[in-house]
């Protein structure tokens, strides 16, 4: 089986790069390995470009920044991209929106594998770029981290731990990219 980890946002944006950010971290502390094959790829805000991608794998995490109704800066949500619950409202920013209609245009195209969305609730800024992540959303990280491996290891994915790297000084340097 082929696993695809896909970190989705705009690292520009401080919390709304926690998907890339994430993605990141998992490549530089952990190790993985077994029967299944797992890629991790910054998907970063390029939406329907990802569809050629996304379709040629047997299974699919993303990894982004979501909105719901009523949540707190940090909350996590963890769920079946065929069962979104109907607290979820997609409307935090554009990149959102984009991976929601692209994912929803592999699906129409009959090319979508199962799919599982790790999001949690960023602090939306404004026009101003940073890198610097809220004390929220790196405390909620952790949890999302956490039902990251949880799942890789419900699919029989090997993990083991390689690094201690912090998120926030990855989130520093995600524009380089991690290898």
């Amino acid at each position: 089986m082929k696993i695809l980890i896909l970190g989705i946002g705009n690292i520009l944006f401080g919390d709304e790069g926690i998907g890339v950010h994430l993605s990141n971290l998992l490549k530089l502390n952990y190790k993985f390995s077994g029967e299944h094959s797992v890629d991790i790829v910054d998907g970063g805000t390029m939406a329907q470009h990802l569809i050629p991608l996304i379709s040629q794998y047997d299974s699919v995490l993303i990894m982004d920044s979501i909105d719901a109704n009523d949540a707190k800066v940090g909350d996590v949500y963890f769920f079946d991209f065929n069962a979104i619950p109907n607290a979820i409202t997609w409307a935090g920013s554009a990149h959102e929106v984009e991976i929601l209609q692209t994912l929803k245009m592999i699906e129409m195209l009959g090319d979508l594998p199962p799919t599982k969305i790790l999001g949690i609730k960023p602090f939306i800024i404004g026009e101003s770029t940073t890198f610097d992540l809220t004390q929220e959303v790196l405390q909620g990280a952790k949890l999302m981290e956490s039902q990251a491996i949880k799942y890789l290891e419900s699919l029989n994915v090997i993990v083991e731990r390689k690094g201690n790297q912090d998120l926030q000084e990855i989130a520093k340097f995600s524009y380089k990219g991690y290898a």
